[in-house]
């Protein structure tokens, strides 16, 4: 293999200074690893968006959006989490004057 062959999922080297960046913020995985593991999902993330893609020009729309809500589905928003801690909580506490409030609060907030 020719030494100046790149592969068609390789990450731009802006982007691998980027991960460089984050991990000397962070440095909390061994350099390596932690290259490797966003490099990993740099790939997955492409492959992915092709699969999308042709789904879509094959008229595939509904099993597009299937395919994407089943890889990367979206974390809890921080009100989901905040409901299930309260369910946490009200196994503890009991007073509905201290439980109610906080619910009726959370439920108020937008799904954002």
């Amino acid at each position: 293999m020719k030494q100046d062959y790149k592969h068609p999922i390789t990450p731009p080297p802006e982007l691998v200074q980027q991960w460089a960046s984050e991990w000397m913020q962070q440095q909390s995985l061994n350099r390596d690893n932690f290259m490797a593991a966003r490099a990993s999902q740099y790939g997955a993330d492409q492959e992915l968006e092709a699969c999308c893609e042709w789904l879509k020009l094959e008229g595939h729309e509904y099993e597009h959006e299937a395919l994407l809500v089943a890889r990367r589905p979206k974390p809890p928003s921080l009100k989901e989490q905040a409901l299930v801690a309260l369910q946490a909580l009200q196994q503890r506490i009991t007073d509905p004057n201290i439980i109610e409030p906080l619910r009726r609060a959370l439920e108020s907030l937008s799904d954002d």
